[in-house]
């Protein structure tokens, strides 16, 4: 299977070019050419790279990395004409892993992706797939059904100690101070609402997070992908 592409540049010029480059050496490409659409797409699908300009309309690169930097772990090649220091300790600050400024060799851009994706191909894939849903420990995404299951960030930390250790039952003051960050927000009554909203957001995959009486809850083992 070839890998998912998504840039996200809106000059006409560049984005032709560069989907025509990716396509041709074997990617599969989706272009997005503003801001909106790029996080639209992101949070839409499943991706193994993106190419990101940082002048954008709706949104600009900056604000997506910011969106994406702890939520999500596709590596993000930054392609742009701020080619100044400051933005590119910026960009590595939120969380890009290169930097190539305009204006750029096609050959240098397929050259770099494969550097990147096999750098990430190299990492064994932490997924999870329960029936009709997949869980993306790495890139903290749950799909159902082929729908973002919606998640929020401290939901997904409930699930991802559950997951991590499966078939051990954990207490609710494991799963608080596990999962949460901050001491006011650890209680037994918050991880009793994380689980119940993961269940109804799991479907029957949420059927795998036993209620051990007297004690917590514990993930049933699952077949990892």
């Amino acid at each position: 299977m070839s890998h998912r592409i998504l840039v996200v540049e809106d000059d006409p010029a560049i984005a032709s070019r560069v989907v025509r480059g990716l396509t041709a050496a074997g990617f599969e490409v989706e272009l997005a050419t503003d801001g909106l659409m790029g996080a639209n797409a992101a949070r839409g699908q499943s991706f193994d790279l993106v190419v990101l300009d940082l002048m954008l309309p709706e949104l600009d690169g900056f604000e997506l990395l910011e969106r994406w930097r702890g939520t999500s772990s596709v590596p993000v090649l930054v392609l742009t004409a701020n080619a100044d220091l400051e933005s590119r300790l910026r960009t590595f600050d939120l969380g890009a892993v290169d930097f190539v400024p305009k204006p750029f060799w096609m050959e240098e851009i397929v050259a770099r992706v494969r550097a990147r994706l096999a750098l990430r191909d190299a990492v064994p894939n932490r997924t999870i797939v329960i029936g009709s849903a997949s869980i993306d420990l790495d890139a903290r995404r749950v799909v159902v059904a082929d729908e973002d299951a919606g998640l929020t960030a401290h939901e997904f930390n409930v699930l991802a100690c559950l997951i991590e250790r499966p078939g051990r039952a954990l207490t609710r003051q494991q799963l608080s101070e596990m999962a949460f960050e901050e001491a006011g927000e650890r209680s037994d009554r918050v991880i009793d609402s994380h689980v119940a909203r993961l269940r109804k957001k799991l479907g029957d995959a949420g059927k795998r997070i036993a209620t051990v009486w007297g004690v917590g809850y514990r993930f049933d083992d699952a077949k990892e992908a």
